[in-house]
């Protein structure tokens, strides 16, 4: 079985768009995968409460608990790994997780550790993308599933969606049409990523 582990740190949209997804596509019997397990690192992320739902496994590590980046992220993937029985889970989706990752973490699941970024990389790397990118005058912004690498959202771009910028868009009307965008193409690069495996 490939397990998938997803990481979140507030609403989970993304989450519940590729646990949809599973389910719908019947990843378990088409891929041999499942989401074997949600941790956030927020207490009241309200992304738990969809995935206690729906059976899934549901895990809290406060990163606050911790004394640095790096004690936080080795408890993070102990946490993590426990999740597959070899250790080695096939995917690590972050949805919306809100901490930077140590280079240590990230090359602990390299190649099969996935983000997804409120904009077309490699424009506006970082926060407040949407604000940039109508600062910008852009005619057009979107979303972005990439690899992680020790670098901030600048790993291998595996799919990307554009929606074009509104006259009279602001940040959160530009953040929905986005949004909307993300919730396909997240699950639809993952599906692919288990097909190929």
């Amino acid at each position: 079985m490939k397990n998938i582990v997803i990481l979140i740190s507030g609403g989970g949209s993304n989450m519940a768009a590729i646990v949809k997804a599973a389910e719908r596509e019947a990843w378990h019997t088409r891929y041999g995968a499942r989401i074997a397990a949600v941790i956030s690192n927020q207490a009241d992320a309200k992304g738990l409460v969809f995935a206690k739902a729906q059976g899934i496994v549901t895990e809290v590590l406060d990163h606050k608990a911790y004394d640095s980046r790096a004690t936080f992220d080795e408890a993070l993937m102990a946490a993590i790994d426990q999740q597959d029985p070899a250790g080695q889970p096939a995917l690590v989706v972050l949805a919306g997780f809100m901490r930077i990752l140590t280079p240590a973490f990230v090359q602990h699941y390299a190649g099969r550790l996935l983000n997804i970024h409120p904009s077309l990389l490699p424009a506006f790397p970082g926060l407040h993308t949407h604000q940039r990118a109508l600062d910008a005058g852009c005619k057009f912004a979107g979303a972005t599933v990439h690899q992680v690498t020790a670098e901030l959202d600048h790993g291998p771009i595996l799919a990307q969606a554009v929606v074009p910028v509104l006259p009279g868009d602001d940040e959160h009307t530009l953040a929905v049409r986005v949004l909307s965008q993300e919730h396909l193409i997240y699950p639809k690069t993952i599906a692919e990523l288990l097909q190929n495996e």
